[in-house]
């Protein structure tokens, strides 16, 4: 599904947030999967709409107009939207794939996609802002996740962002406003954008999926935290609601069961979630992933905790080209460890 499709329940939060949103940096926070780039892609839209006047301008994109089809097909010469080049995809934009193709050849080799925002693409949202408006609307710059920004990146933007030339808006979204430096949060007027309601979402979860019963989109659901974009995830995964209840008894036994094959860092979640749901138990705190009838109750905190930094750490690296076998293999041990009495 494209970051472009706004969902459902998202209608009425673009309208809250068109409304409320008035300065020119703005920085739409909230857990991930919650939708904080189509969010920021509708609002550019939006304030580039020319079937608007300048009184409307709270109003969510026609979707007819020249400006909307350009938003849509990623040619709007007002809109640059800066993305880590591992989440390119997600837009469907075919050019960024031939830009980078076009890198490629001429560094002579076949890059790895950057998971990071790099000071480069900064550079060029600054030359971007300081450009005369091509339509005559406004210009806007989306960039995300803004926690991706390293250090150099970040300082670059703090200037241009203080004080945007022009017409110029900036739409910043982050999973967490502490992941971002707080010289850039201080710059921007936040906006928070809450995972919605599983009554908003299950219906339509049970739509994407034929044959997904309520009690099996629910517990998809809670196994993706809430969000609706990973409970998609996982059904591409081939999730399924025996295999996940089933997960934690067959890892006790040596088996990756229904995890078995998937990539590295759909793996590592899965045991972050695991290891989340344990110190859960541990404490005597509800369960958030798994149903607490599946945890086992005897896990030691202190052991559980320790694999949970653990997991952390390899979810650093989980990009790395590793012989995926062996390192499923090595998760599996570390699970099996910490899950013994």
């Amino acid at each position: 599904m494209s970051a472009l499709t706004l969902l459902p329940w998202q209608a009425d939060r673009l309208r809250d947030a068109l409304a409320s949103l008035t300065s020119a940096g703005a920085l739409i926070h909230g857990a991930p999967g919650s939708g904080q780039l189509t969010l920021a892609l509708k609002l550019a839209k939006a304030w580039l709409c020319e079937a608007h006047d300048a009184k409307a301008a709270h109003q969510p994109a026609c979707g007819q107009c020249a400006s909307c089809h350009l938003v849509d097909a990623g040619n709007h010469p007002d809109l640059m939207v800066v993305l880590p080049e591992t989440l390119w995809p997600e837009l469907g934009w075919s050019h960024l794939e031939e830009d980078a193709d076009k890198a490629d050849k001429g560094e002579g080799k076949k890059r790895k996609p950057s998971q990071e925002i790099k000071v480069e693409a900064i550079r060029q949202v600054v030359t971007f802002s300081q450009s005369t408006v091509s339509r005559g609307r406004a210009k806007v710059v989306v960039i995300h996740p803004a926690e991706r920004m390293n250090m150099v990146s970040s300082n670059t933007l703090l200037k241009t962002l203080e004080e945007p030339p022009g017409q110029v808006r900036f739409v910043l979204s982050a999973g967490s406003l502490e992941d971002v430096l707080p010289t850039v949060r201080s710059r921007c007027q936040a906006w928070h954008l809450p995972l919605p309601q599983a009554n908003e979402v299950l219906p339509w979860l049970q739509a994407q999926a034929s044959g997904l019963g309520a009690p099996e989109a629910a517990l998809l659901l809670k196994a993706a935290g809430g969000s609706p974009q990973a409970a998609l995830g996982l059904l591409t995964l081939g999730w399924d609601a025996t295999g996940w209840a089933r997960w934690p008894r067959d890892l006790k036994d040596g088996l990756l069961g229904q995890c078995a094959g998937w990539p590295t860092v759909a793996l590592v979640e899965a045991f972050q979630k695991l290891a989340h749901d344990l110190g859960c138990v541990a404490v005597q705190a509800p369960p958030r992933y798994f149903p607490a009838e599946a945890l086992p109750r005897s896990a030691d905190l202190a052991r559980v905790t320790a694999w949970g930094q653990e997991l952390r750490k390899a979810m650093r690296h989980a990009e790395h080209p590793w012989n995926a076998s062996l390192k499923a293999e090595s998760l599996l041990f570390q699970a099996r460890k910490a899950m013994a009495r």
